[in-house]
């Protein structure tokens, strides 16, 4: 069996991965920087090791001969109060060290996921953002520092590739959608639920759902298992790698909204719509998936409402659970 060692594990990204990697048939040690995962990768047939990425010292507890390693690790502006230090610390150092460690240890490929800030001009505008346009960042705002490190992760990783060579796999994306107990995030340096989840927390109430803007906006909403899906794509292809974006399905607000109501509102007392045109437009975005349909063989599997469906049904089994806690734990933060 091919090692493959996932660094974040115990994020959002890092679980999912974890898991479908190991459904895969390879042999996934699960890296996180919690002292211990409660168990729950040893009840899915996987060995977990805290690592701090920052701190080279504490790799010498992983495995050496490994086929190769998805990088998920390090702070996030959305999950955590800002932290410019920690944020570069944790992104670029600990990239860094994780490269040391995969040429030591005889690694092949790399999967890192690259924030889409470094394409911000494009955001709002009807240009669709190709896999290789050149990098930039938001000079202002909670993402810019954040942007700047993922930048930087992003060039040491083709270095290492070229002077190692081993293949390297970028994964561009915005929000993938999955459940986690935990609804909330931080934006512009505040904490507050994230949009969908409050969406959704309205529509189970039978609330009005307020729809700002223009509501024919669209953006690709891809779940969690799509994503997964891409990460062991790259395992299984013969290219060479580079930047690939993770996209599919365009959706306009109208359609999330409605949505949203279709499946968590109460059949007999679904919420109402309000419009609210003269409040901001929602983001408008589309990525350019052709490099990643023609090279990893991607094909979205879950639509919009068929995520919103199996979102629903792991609201209900949580089955991250022991790893994550359960929504009871939150219920104290709303």
């Amino acid at each position: 069996m091919k090692k493959i060692i996932v660094f974040g594990a115990t994020g959002n990204l890092g679980a999912y991965t974890s898991v479908y990697l190991k459904e895969l048939g390879y042999d996934v040690y699960a890296i996180g920087s919690r002292a211990s995962d409660n168990g729950f990768f040893e009840s899915k047939g996987m060995k977990y090791h805290s690592v701090d990425i920052a701190n080279s010292e504490t790799f010498d507890c992983l495995p050496q001969d490994i086929y190769g390693v998805v990088h998920l690790a390090g702070e996030l502006p959305s999950r955590y109060n800002y932290d410019t230090r920690a944020l570069t610390t944790s992104i670029i150092t600990g990239t860094l060290n994780v490269l040391e460690y995969m040429v030591k240890a005889g690694g092949e490929k790399i999967i890192f996921p690259q924030t889409p800030f470094d394409q911000y001009k494009y955001h709002n505008t009807d240009k669709k953002i190709e896999a290789d346009q050149p990098k930039t960042f938001p000079l202002l705002g909670d993402h810019s520092v954040y942007t700047i490190a993922k930048n930087a992760a992003v060039d040491l990783i083709d270095h290492y590739a070229a002077t190692y060579d081993f293949e390297r796999y970028h994964l561009r994306f915005f929000t993938i959608y999955n459940y986690h107990p935990n609804p909330y995030h931080y934006s512009n340096f505040k904490k507050q639920m994230m949009p969908y989840r409050m969406l959704i927390d309205r529509a189970e109430k039978s609330l009005d759902i307020e729809v700002w803007g223009d509501a024919s906006r669209s953006k690709e909403m891809v779940y969690i298992k799509d994503f997964t899906q891409v990460v062991g794509k790259c395992f299984e292809s013969n290219s060479k790698g580079g930047m690939y974006n993770v996209g599919g399905e365009a959706v306009s607000l109208e359609e999330q909204i409605s949505g949203i109501i279709n499946v968590f509102s109460k059949k007999d007392i679904p919420s109402r719509k309000v419009y609210k045109p003269e409040m901001p437009d929602p983001l408008l975005a589309k990525f350019d998936i052709s490099k990643t349909q023609e090279e990893l063989g991607y094909t979205q599997k879950y639509s919009y409402i068929d995520s919103l469906i199996d979102f629903k049904k792991e609201m209900e089994s949580e089955p991250f659970a022991l790893l994550w806690g359960k929504k009871e734990d939150f219920i104290e933060e709303q």
